[in-house]
C-alpha cells in the first residue's frame, strides 16, 4: 500500500505548515509516493508563491524524492483516466480541480490512498471511490 501525496502535502512539509508532522510521518513509514506532475506543481508553488529558489528546493527535495518518496511516472493509462475524471468532475466553482489533481486521482492502485487537505480533491476522490487520508489544513 502506498500513500500518494498531493502537491499540498509536500508544500506543507517544506513550508512547515500544520500538516508537516503528519506528512513527515508518512514519509518515514516508507510508503509515500508522488506523481511527477504533483512534484512539479509543488515545486512551482514553492518557487512562485513561496519565493524559495530552485537551488534551495533542490537541496531540500533531492534527499526525499526517489529515496524516501517514490516517484510515479504518468503513462498513457493514467493520462486517459485523468482526462476522464476532469471531464466528469471539474466545475469552475464547485470542483476547481487542476489537471495535476486529476492525475493524482487516476494514479492510485486499489490498496493505495491519497493524502491531501484540498476540499474539492477530497470530495471528488470520495465520489471516485479513492481512499483519502485527510491532512490538517
Amino acid at each position: 500500500m502506498s500513500v500518494l501525496l498531493d502537491a499540498f502535502a509536500l508544500i506543507a512539509l517544506l513550508a512547515d505548515e500544520p500538516a508537516a508532522d503528519e506528512v513527515e510521518a508518512l514519509i518515514r513509514r516508507g510508503t509515500a509516493a508522488m506523481t511527477t506532475v504533483n512534484l512539479a506543481e509543488a515545486l512551482d508553488v514553492l518557487q512562485r508563491v513561496g519565493g524559495i529558489s530552485a537551488e534551495r528546493l533542490d537541496e531540500l527535495t533531492t534527499p526525499l524524492v526517489g529515496e524516501r518518496i517514490k516517484l510515479l511516472a504518468v503513462g498513457e493509462r493514467i493520462a486517459r483516466e485523468a482526462a476522464g475524471i476532469r471531464a466528469r468532475r471539474y466545475h469552475r466553482t464547485r470542483a476547481p480541480l487542476s489537471l495535476a489533481d486529476c492525475i493524482l486521482l487516476a494514479a492510485p492502485g486499489e490498496s493505495d490512498e491519497l493524502a491531501t487537505a484540498d476540499g474539492p480533491l477530497i470530495a471528488v476522490a470520495e465520489a471516485e471511490n479513492v481512499q483519502v487520508r485527510v491532512l490538517p489544513r
